[in-house]
């Protein structure tokens, strides 16, 4: 067995995005993988054959996205393919072309082309197809505009692209950009006649959405100035080219929509008990108002947190008179099903993780992370799990890891429940460094699924602590919530997990500690080092330094922080400054690095900027690692090339305090 490397991970296999075909013979995904030059990812279709067992891979080219099947036969997937309509893109022009494959063999054929950017597809018929676009409010239409006039169009915006007029909050958005008077607006698109008609208001920003009896059902949130946290649902009749309002906007934070027993329904919070957080209900619409169908205390669709993930996919699904989803519980993902009148049956306890999943008759499918592998293809029948795939199959079968050892630590009247990894080749007779790993959001939550990271690291002779402290996901809201709280039991919550980690594992030097997080974990490594003295050296990742500032400068921040905190600059500031780690920077002496990305538009770059100058300020060993072009996401899908610097200055940096 070899050890596992910092590089391994530039020839995982990442899952996302399957879906059955329509008679549910066979089964399609994405596979991605890092490309030759590190400089980001091939993606390329795959099939299952559900009678044969048979997988094969489709595509070659590196280019495929999410697909949709156009019949039992055809898959419908996007890709730059033609030289014509590349040219057009980078002169600005925004465009998506859609190819079409048969799965029986052949090349990809031209389907149509798009003018605008669509971030997903459904398709109503053969002909018409319903995509969600990115609109600019004030921009030109360009798909009515031919030869001069288009031409001026685009050089028009390309001027515009030397500077930015903001108008409204949030004006940036992260991983997208600046999105002053810009909307995901719903169109429907008749490839016959190349018609691209819209279907949501100009100043709505659409959601999710779904196909019922020939109809679109949407959620969207209308606003001009500030976007609110509130949005509405709509129906829209292409036959009669009319849309019908069923849930005013101000009622609802509303997740997904669906059909269930014959009855719209739909995944919503009122926001009104535990806030932004406030796990969402599933409600039915009846005669023209909704009717609370159950409430369940947790949130459809979660998972519990890892590196080794690329694309999403479906998570929750009506269908059969049941609601499918996958639901963080306690350190694990269950899947389950439940009917309209709250009767709940769990296909899958909750082991490992459920990255996505999709059901045809009484066979389910799905995408996840079980024992130490990573992502492979399952099948559920029968209530036996049954692993279809070994594309990752080499890590297990020749790197050396390390599971994950369940800890409990009570922690005032709660128990924190978390894991211990020790070092690859443990020896009980020896003494280990130690990092602790916090999660970020804070409502997520860690499990005993494989981590790059934590195994790197494993591998390289340190012990690993993680747990779920107060504020995490899989408990409930009352355990989650934590507004108003940050940087106080959640800090207990730590460090008495650290404590009892250090007491079950004796190896652990406790005078070699490191601790790290990004995100919401990244505030509590910048808190943690202004409150203790006890760590060596700490890495802190696309942190939050300073809650007044984060407030006007950050894509949630507005909504987030007064939320969250409880405070605004306005209303209590000197509380939005007591839970801020740069009040006490001036108390830290761990020699601390500092990761963050300039697109960082969730916790902007410049939370990262004020602690380091902070510690160089008072002396204190720092460094900032700052990415180009690179967003929150950094970790889990930025470019391999720059995953892997990251990753290298954290080891590097644990190795030059720790060792």
């Amino acid at each position: 067995m070899e050890k596992l490397r910092l590089r391994d991970f530039l020839s995982y296999q990442f899952l996302s995005g399957l879906i059955f075909s329509p008679d549910g013979r066979h089964a399609a995904f994405v596979a991605a993988t890092a490309k030759a030059d590190e400089s980001g990812y091939d993606r390329n279709l795959w099939l299952f054959n559900v009678e044969t067992g048979a997988l094969r891979q489709l595509t070659f080219g590196g280019d495929a996205s999410a697909c949709e099947w156009l019949d039992a036969r055809t898959l419908l997937f996007s890709a730059m393919r033609d030289a014509k309509l590349s040219e057009r893109t980078e002169k600005g022009e925004a465009l998506t072309s859609y190819l079409t494959l048969d799965i029986d063999g052949g090349e990809a054929r031209p389907f149509c082309t798009v003018p605008a950017k669509v971030s997903r597809v459904r398709a109503l018929d053969s002909n018409r197809f319903v995509f969600l676009c990115e609109f600019r409010m004030d921009g030109p239409d360009l798909s009515a505009l031919e030869g001069e006039a288009k031409n001026s169009a685009l050089e028009a915006l390309r001027k515009e692209k030397d500077y930015e007029v903001l108008e409204e909050i949030p004006f940036w958005r992260n991983g997208v950009g600046f999105t002053n008077r810009k909307r995901k607006r719903l169109y429907l698109y008749t490839r016959s006649t190349g018609e691209l008609s819209p279907i949501s208001q100009p100043d709505a920003d659409v959601g999710s959405f779904g196909l019922w009896d020939g109809c679109v059902l949407y959620v969207s949130c209308a606003f001009e100035g500030k976007m609110e946290r509130t949005n509405g649902l709509f129906l829209y009749n292409p036959a009669a080219n009319s849309t019908r309002t069923l849930i005013e906007q101000g009622q609802f934070n509303i997740r997904e929509v669906g059909m269930l027993d014959g009855e719209i329904v739909f995944f919503a919070s009122r926001m009104q008990t535990y806030g932004l957080n406030e796990s969402p209900a599933l409600y039915a619409l009846r005669d023209g108002k909704p009717a609370l169908l159950w409430a369940k205390d947790e949130a459809p669709g979660s998972n519990v947190g890892s590196d080794c993930r690329l694309g999403g996919g479906q998570s929750i699904l009506f269908a059969g008179g049941w609601v499918y989803y996958t639901v963080a519980r306690h350190t694990g993902t269950a899947l389950v099903r439940v009917n309209a009148a709250g009767r709940e049956e769990v296909l899958l306890p909750p082991e490992g993780s459920v990255d996505c999943f999709d059901l045809a008759g009484e066979t389910l499918l799905f995408v996840g992370m079980r024992g130490m592998r990573l992502q492979e293809l399952y099948a559920l029948q029968a209530g036996e799990v049954r692993r279809l795939s070994a594309l990752n199959e080499r890590i297990v079968a020749e790197k050396t890891l390390s599971k994950p050892e369940p800890l409990f630590v009570p922690s005032d009247d709660v128990t924190i429940e978390g894991f211990v990894i020790k070092p690859v080749d443990f020896d009980p007779a020896r003494r280990y460094p130690c990092i602790l790993d916090i999660h970020g959001g804070p409502k997520t939550a860690y499990g005993s699924v494989f981590f790059h990271e934590m195994q790197l690291w494993a591998n390289e002779g340190y012990f690993v602590v993680l747990c779920n402290p107060r504020g995490s996901e899989g408990r409930g809201d009352r355990f989650a919530d934590i507004r108003g709280c940050y940087g106080t039991i959640d800090y207990d919550d730590l460090m008495r997990f650290l404590d009892g980690a250090i007491a079950a594992y004796p190896q652990i030097d406790p005078q070699r500690l490191g601790v790290t997080g990004g995100s919401y974990g990244g505030f509590m490594t910048n808190w943690i080092i202004g409150h203790t003295d006890r760590f060596r050296a700490a890495a802190s990742q696309r942190s939050i330094a300073n809650w007044i500032s984060k407030f006007c400068t950050t894509d949630i921040g507005y909504y987030f922080n007064a939320d969250q905190i409880q405070a605004t600059p306005w209303h209590d500031p000197e509380k939005l400054w007591w839970h801020s780690p740069l009040r006490y920077a001036d108390k830290a002496v761990t020699p601390t690095l500092f990761i963050h990305s300039d697109e960082d538009y969730r916790c902007w770059m410049a939370e990262g900027l004020q602690m380091f100058t902070a510690l160089k300020y008072h002396g204190i060993p720092a460094r900032l690692c700052l990415f180009r072009g690179e967003n929150h996401e950094l970790s889990r899908g930025g470019k391999p090339c720059h995953r892997v610097r990251r990753l290298e200055e954290i080891t590097n940096w644990f190795a030059a305090y720790l060792r």
